[in-house]
């Protein structure tokens, strides 16, 4: 039996999942408040959804229930991936990373071919047809999570290494710098917004030196400027970034979203006006407001005590996840909670800034809430990841 420490605490992985089943079980090692606001989030974005299209006959095919019942077929089959991420095991997936790397960016790449679809501006989806879509980019998050985690831990978890060495973080920058530059390619500016996130804050957790992450930040910057001077951006892009730093500039157009979605939330008040009740909402002043602006039905029909709610409902999840990420005595594990918790942070921080006009719309969907199959099985994949890595914490001999 092989003996390995992190952070200076033993663990023995071989006998993990024996000492588990044999003194606890399953259910009990879940972190059950996690799971409820995650839940608490799901339920509450279906209601959202069914408020945001139940009048939209241009959309909703006739039937007010039809982004309802996809929204929560999409949400039972995330939450079945979750328990089938946590009946595997982040230790499981760990071998099968390098597969499950190359079959995504296969399919980020698939997005530039003929098969690529564009909706609203964006070439970021496979359309199978039928109503069925997938965006890649969802599951690149997760790919690039679990791959880096795996090349940073590898020698610290083996005995070998304190830190990752330079050579070991130059790989794990090169492993996420291929989708990162695939879906550059769409361009999906938002889901690279996510990505590079994810990557310092893997970086982060996983104790490499501080130079690399002043290296990468600045390394940021100058290619910000140069994808503005080179033209990478589409004409839509830039305009949304005019509209940000001057929202009086094109009031009925780039500016259009922004707006309705604060005036959208500044009417909702304290309580709000009802569910269903909301007058820019039935009016369907905010446009994409079951995905990108759905933040936007909260704020009005449930006001800011509802508004509110999200918030420290997503807060729970981050607190969670924080705390799964500091009791875990593996590098891996504490790693891959890292990343998702970026994620989850950054990616909820943007999609409500926009919609209140402190971030530029990047089209980025809240997540757990937002409608969009993708997007929901990933962040319940990532839910499974973290109830996987505190189920199998090691357990004292």
């Amino acid at each position: 039996m092989s003996t390995h420490s992190y952070n200076g605490r033993p663990w023995q992985e071989r006998s993990t999942w024996s000492k588990i089943t044999a003194r606890d079980s399953l259910v009990r090692r879940l972190d059950w408040i996690l799971l409820l606001a995650c839940v608490a989030l799901s339920v509450l974005g279906s209601l959202l959804v069914w408020s945001a299209t139940r009048n939209r006959t241009e959309l909703n095919e006739g039937d007010p229930h039809h982004f309802l019942w996809r929204h929560l077929i999409s949400l039972a089959i995330g939450i079945a991936l979750a328990v089938g991420t946590i009946w595997l095991g982040h230790r499981r997936l760990r071998s099968a990373v390098p597969v499950l790397y190359v079959l995504s960016v296969l399919l980020t790449l698939l997005v530039l071919t003929p098969l690529g679809a564009t909706i609203n501006g964006q070439r970021a989806w496979l359309d199978f047809g039928g109503g069925l879509s997938l965006q890649p980019a969802e599951f690149a998050k997760i790919t690039i999570i679990l791959g880096m985690a795996m090349l940073l831990a590898a020698r610290v978890d083996a005995g070998d290494r304190v830190h990752p060495d330079h050579s070991t973080v130059v790989q794990a920058l090169g492993l996420a710098a291929v989708p990162i530059a695939v879906v550059m390619l769409m361009p999906d500016m938002g889901s690279v917004m996510v990505l590079v996130v994810i990557v310092l804050g893997v970086l982060l957790a996983s104790g490499a030196s501080n130079r690399w992450i002043i290296g990468l930040l600045a390394a940021g910057g100058v290619g910000a400027v140069l994808v503005w001077q080179l033209g990478v951006l589409d004409d839509y892009q830039i305009k949304r970034f005019a509209a940000f730093a001057n929202p009086a500039l094109d009031p009925a157009g780039a500016g259009y979203n922004t707006n309705q979605a604060r005036i959208a939330i500044g009417s909702g008040g304290l309580h709000g006006k009802g569910l269903f009740e909301g007058t820019q909402t039935t009016g369907r002043f905010v446009p994409e407001q079951q995905t990108d602006f759905v933040f936007t039905v909260a704020g009005e029909e449930l006001g800011f005590l509802g508004a509110g709610l999200i918030i420290f409902l997503i807060g729970v999840v981050l607190w969670r996840a924080c705390r799964i990420a500091r009791e875990t005595t593996e590098l891996y594990g504490t790693v891959v909670a890292a990343g998702i918790i970026a994620w989850f942070a950054f990616q909820s921080f943007e999609n409500i800034g926009m919609t209140m006009g402190i971030m530029p719309v990047a089209g980025l969907p809240l997540p757990f809430v937002s409608y969009g199959g993708t997007a929901m099985f990933a962040v319940w994949i990532a839910v499974g990841l973290l109830q996987s890595i505190r189920v199998q914490r090691p357990v004292s001999a």
